[in-house]
Formats: structure tokens, C-alpha cells, sequence
């Protein structure tokens, strides 16, 4: 039987282990993934075990009880909670006589069908075909009962390679991928360097999936920047988002800064997807603050920030200044805070311009935001919150910077063009002398400027 992609019928099956965590919000991230891939989730399997499989990953009879509810519900697809090993995956095939899919080639599938950038894409193939390599035997097996065709999961991803593609092709195909990779690595790291330069700094996004990370870029954008092309994708959904985009904001009447979106995190991402997206994710590295981004309507908030936590210190940017962003605290019904946090009512007024939608909001986010410490509570979504997240990233930015006036002689005038894209500005006279200034200009900055200081 043939069928398309939108007709997929899937029963999910998990696996409960004695030392397993979080095993149900597990299951719920694997329906969402399911959905996200364009799959109807039809039923559940779940099973108690001491220990894994090592044929079948789950009991024997369990897969009698599995192959007969996909008769029943009319499924065409099994996805599994977990990696299943080459052998696990060729047994199940065998046994269940079904497409059989992971979480790990799940999330490679999602990732295929949402890169769109080429070096995306080439990251998207080279982690496919990584994760081919040593399951030849199983996905071949798989194809065959699907009849190749165009829709079959397993034969998606890695820029629709067929799965025929022999070990030696597949090699070869992943050294060109590494060379093309390393050559566009070189590429982004002269414009690293040439941000450097500039001395505009650099703030990221990151976060768990779906915490509202394009969503406040949007905000940002759609308040400082008048091109809508400028937009990013943003969809309510796990992984809306791949390719990392970079945005100049320059919010009134503080210091301009650079702001990336990188891909949100998952618990149990594949290794090959983070090994594969690192040169992306260095936007993350290479930040000079990180605003992690949080949805703190979800009840597993805290564990998602740990594993953000722990994302992040397996790429080394661990010791990166954070901003905790509290996002979708409008969806809160009971939020409590500290008294020692501070409300709207004691923060500055809102950028000029810009509509506020307050009259629109639910009654909850009237009261936002609310700042403590590190951390503010806001809705990305209302715009609730903007003005003071603002504040707190300036304030961060310009912890070590120096306030002071220069003299610029009208012969070098062409400086006045450079402060202003990479200090804050506060005061420009023209006198007979010279081009006075007074700005707030960045530590690292200050020394090309000094020599002209008052």
C-alpha cells in the first residue's frame, strides 16, 4: 500500500526502566514530535521493565500486543521513545512487518523537513546519514515493505537519499559534507570576527522548544525595525525554528546590539544533532549574554531549564552572563513572586511608538512584568514586558562600559559615524573646535577612543 506522508498513522511505544525520569512528560514530547512531523498518533503502548531488550528492545509478547492495535487502529507506523540499537531496529521490522521510527529519527526527520538555509540542510544530511550508517541492514528492510515510496519516513531526510545508498557511498558522501561544512565554519568565523570588530555585542537566544524564542525576536523587530522581511518563522509547535538568524536592534536611546535565534533544546536531542549543529549553536558560544528563554506556564518548567542548563555547558558556554526570561507568564492563573520583585508601575515608560496591547491581554498580565534579580516575568506574546527586559539587557551590556565626553577633530569626523553604531549616544555638539560627545562606550571599545576624551 502506498500512501502519503499526511496519511501516517502512528502507535507510540515507551518504555519504563526502574531508574527512568520523567517518563510521562517523555511521551508527551514524542506525541508532540509525532505531530509536528505531520503524523496522527492513533494509540499508546507502554511497558514496566527491569531491563531493555537486547533483540527487540521490548518483550516478546509485548510486540504481539503491539502488531495487533496497529491492525486494530489501522497504524502504518511504530515510533519508539527511544534509539533502537541496528539490531533492535531490523528484529522489530521483521516481527511487526510496519515502518518502524525512533525518537532520534524522528527529530532528524522534523529537522529535514524544517531546515532551509544550506548550511542547515547539509547539517540535516550529514546527521542522517550518520545515523544510516551502521542501520543499513534495518532501514533497508523497513523500505522494502513500504515500497520506497516518496512518503516512507525512513526514506526522508539526508536530501531524500534512498536508503539503497551502499556503506561505502554513504562515507564518501559524509566527507563532502564535512569539507563543504569546515569550508562555511571558516566562513562564519570571519564574520565572528568581523562583529567583533564592529563592537557590537552579541545577544542570544536559547531555550527549551516552543518557550517563545522567535516570538520575542519578533517583538523586538517588529518594534525597532521597520523591514517585515526581517521576520522570523514562528509557529506554535516543537522545533518551528532551525536555521539561526542574526538581527541588528537598536532600541531607542540605548546601545545597539546583535540578536540570534538559535535552535531550541530537547531533552535526549541526538548527539549527532548537537555535533552536527555546533558551528549554529557557536552563536551561543560566542554571545556575550544569553537570554534564556522560558515557558513558564509549563508545569515541567524547571526540568527544561535544567537540561537548557546542561545543553549549554556541554557546548562551553556555561560561564556566558544569563537573562532568565519568564515567557507566557500570562498563562499563569496564580502567579507568585517575591515582594522584592518589582512591577511596572516602578519601571520607565514605553518606548515611543510602539502600540501597547494591554487593553487586549487577559486580566492576569495586567500585572506584568515583574522583575527580580536575573529573572522577568513576561509575555513575549502581548509585549507585556519589552521596555524592562530592555533595560536589564542594557544594564548588562554596559556593566563594564565608561561614560565620558570627547573632542573629535572635524578631520576625523568618520568617528562619530563609529560611536554611533557601537556606543550609546546621549549628546553631539558641533563647536568651533571640534564634534563634542558624550556617550557610554563599551570597555572594550574605550581604548580606540581615549586619546580623544576631554
Amino acid at each position: 500500500m502506498q500512501y502519503d506522508l499526511i496519511e501516517k498513522r502512528a502507535v507510540l511505544v515507551g518504555v519504563r526502566l526502574p531508574d527512568t525520569k520523567r517518563f510521562e512528560e517523555s511521551m508527551r514530547e514524542l506525541e508532540g514530535l509525532a505531530e509536528a512531523c505531520g503524523v496522527e498518533v492513533v494509540g499508546t503502548a507502554e511497558q514496566n521493565l527491569r531491563r531493555i531488550d537486547s533483540a527487540f528492545y521490548i518483550g516478546k509478547g509485548k510486540v504481539e500486543e503491539i502488531r495487533a492495535a496497529a491492525d486494530t487502529l489501522d497504524a502504518n507506523m511504530i515510533i519508539f521513545n527511544n534509539t533502537l540499537s541496528p539490531s533492535q531496529l531490523t528484529n522489530l521490522g521483521n516481527a511487526l512487518e510496519l515502518e518502524i521510527i525512533d525518537r532520534t529519527n524522528l527529530i532528524l526527520n522534523i529537522f529535514a523537513d524544517r531546515a532551509r538555509s544550506g548550511e542547515a540542510k547539509m547539517q540535516v544530511d550529514y546527521a542522517k546519514l550518520k545515523y544510516m550508517l551502521p542501520r543499513l541492514v534495518g532501514l533497508r528492510s523497513n523500505l522494502s515493505r513500504q515500497g520506497g515510496t516518496a512518503g516512507s519516513m525512513s526514506n526522508r531526510g539526508a536530501g531524500e537519499k534512498k536508503i539503497e545508498l551502499d556503506r561505502r557511498y554513504i562515507e564518501k558522501r559524509m566527507a563532502l559534507l564535512r569539507k563543504n561544512l569546515n569550508a562555511l565554519k571558516k566562513d562564519r568565523i570571519t564574520q565572528r570576527k568581523r562583529r567583533e570588530r564592529s563592537g557590537i555585542p552579541l545577544v542570544s537566544l536559547v531555550g527549551y522548544t516552543n518557550a517563545g524564542k522567535s516570538t520575542l525576536m519578533n517583538l523586538m523587530l517588529k518594534t525597532f525595525c521597520s523591514d517585515e522581511e526581517k521576520l522570523v518563522a514562528e509557529e506554535d509547535m516543537l522545533f518551528a525554528t532551525l536555521d539561526t538568524s542574526v538581527r541588528r536592534i537598536e532600541p531607542n536611546h540605548m546601545k545597539p546590539f546583535l540578536l540570534s535565534d538559535t535552535v531550541g533544546f530537547i531533552d535526549d536531542l541526538p548527539t549527532m544533532l548537537i555535533d552536527a549543529f555546533r558551528s549554529t549553536l557557536d552563536e551561543a558560544l560566542n554571545a556575550d549574554l544569553i537570554l534564556e528563554v522560558v515557558d513558564c506556564s509549563d508545569p515541567e518548567y524547571k526540568e527544561q531549564m535544567r537540561i537548557t542548563e546542561q545543553t549549554l555547558a556541554d557546548l562551553g558556554a556555561g560561564s556566558i552572563p544569563v537573562i532568565f526570561i519568564m515567557n507566557k507568564a500570562d498563562l499563569v492563573p496564580d502567579l507568585k513572586i517575591s515582594q522584592n520583585a518589582k512591577t511596572r508601575e516602578n519601571t520607565r515608560p514605553p518606548n515611543e511608538g510602539r502600540d501597547r496591547t494591554e487593553d487586549r491581554m487577559p486580566g492576569n498580565a495586567q500585572t506584568l512584568p515583574i522583575v527580580k534579580d536575573d529573572r522577568i516575568w513576561m509575555s513575549a506574546r502581548y509585549g507585556t514586558g519589552l521596555d524592562e527586559l530592555l533595560q536589564m539587557i542594557d544594564a548588562r551590556l554596559n556593566a563594564d562600559s565608561i561614560t565620558c565626553d570627547l573632542l573629535i577633530p572635524y578631520a576625523e569626523s568618520g568617528l562619530e559615524s563609529r560611536l554611533r553604531q557601537t556606543a550609546v549616544v546621549h549628546d553631539c555638539r558641533y563647536e568651533a573646535e571640534g564634534i563634542i560627545i558624550s556617550a557610554t562606550i563599551d570597555a572594550a571599545n574605550y581604548p580606540r577612543f581615549e586619546k580623544y576624551r576631554k
